[in-house]
Order: structure tokens, then sequence, then C-alpha cells
């Protein structure tokens, strides 16, 4: 349970965590709750005062815009690639990220893997996010995937719906955004006694 060591969960004004993302690119953030996830993007969006390349492939975030739920900010971009023009569009998020720093997310691999329904396409997809962090590194840009997921009976991680397993490179960190008792908490996984940040109020 994430909650089992409350006295480790630190209250964090966000510039914590964005130091978090800052050190560990990509990082790739998982939900089990689609508004969970939609809640921590609109806190960290909102938190950001440089660039952002917000890549949504879920429609969840730029739905919240075009409904007037959220305010669209001056300083994000907001792409919605196909899977026709993948490549143009991904091609002028990194020729931006190796020029200035950005905060990029992805949002979401649910939506690559789905646009994307066979092994050699997901095999370059994470190519290219890995070529995205690598350029990102070099400027301090933050790169940010998230993904819906489930855990299996054996400690996988899948990706839900679906079922199909979560890949993802030895590079990159994970954190797990959860509500407990009402409040939204970013976790770290794959280390012992990992930071628990407090979102929000």
């Amino acid at each position: 349970m994430l909650d089992k060591n409350p006295e480790k969960i630190i209250t964090a004004d966000l510039n914590l965590i964005k130091k978090e993302f800052e050190n560990n690119v990509p990082s790739l953030v998982v939900c089990s709750e689609p508004f969970n996830k939609a809640e921590f993007l609109i806190h960290l969006v909102n938190s950001i005062d440089f660039p952002i390349i917000f890549v949504d492939l879920d429609f969840l975030y730029s739905g919240y815009v075009k409904s007037g739920m959220i305010e669209k900010k001056d300083n994000i971009t907001i792409m919605q690639p196909t899977k026709d023009n993948w490549n143009e569009t991904f091609t002028e998020v990194i020729s931006k990220a190796s020029k200035e720093k950005f905060l990029i997310v992805i949002d979401s691999l649910n939506g690559i893997y789905n646009m994307f329904d066979n092994l050699d396409s997901v095999r370059f997809v994470n190519s290219s996010l890995m070529l995205l962090s690598s350029v990102g590194k070099q400027v301090n840009s933050s790169v940010i995937i998230t993904a819906m997921v489930r855990k299996k009976e054996n400690e996988e991680w899948v990706l839900a719906p679906g079922g199909k397993q979560l890949v993802k490179s030895s590079q990159t960190s994970m954190f797990y955004a959860k509500k407990v008792n009402n409040q939204l908490i970013l976790s770290r996984l794959g280390k012992s006694n990992s930071e628990k940040f407090l979102i929000g109020k």
C-alpha cells in the first residue's frame, strides 16, 4: 500500500517534484485512474513558467482546454499527432527541444501503443522517446511520459485497459500518482523507502 508509511510523505510545492523530473529524464508517471493523471498534469503545467510542449494522445487535457474547464496558458503548445504524421510531429518536438529548455509531456503511452499496434513500431516509438530525452538533457528539459496501468498478481505493471506489458528503459524513473484520503500522492517506484510527495492541498 502506498500509504502504509504516512510519515514519509513530503508536502511539496512542486519544486521538489520538478527537481526530481529534471534529474530523471525521462520520468514515467503512471496512474490507475484517469482523473488522477489529469489532476497531476494540471498541477504540474500550472506550476511551469517556461515553454511547454504537450503531446496529447488521450485528448483528455486538450478536452479540458477546449471546454473551458481549464485555461490554456500562453507558454503551452498542444500537439495531437496521428499515426500518419507522427514522424513529422516528433521531429518538430525534438528540434524545438534541442534549442531551449522545455517541459515536454507525452500523454500517454496507452495512446501511443494503441496507435502503433505492432512490436517494431513500438520499439521505434520507444527509441524516439529515448532520443527526445537525450536531447532534452542537454538543455535541462524535463520529459514526462504518462501511462494508465494496473498491477498483475505477479507484480508486473501492464497498460490498462488492454493488458500490454509496460515497456520502459532502464534509464526511466517511474512514479505512481494515487489518491490517498482524497489527497493526490506521487510516489517513486522501484526503490525501498522511496519518497512520497503530496501534491496540492
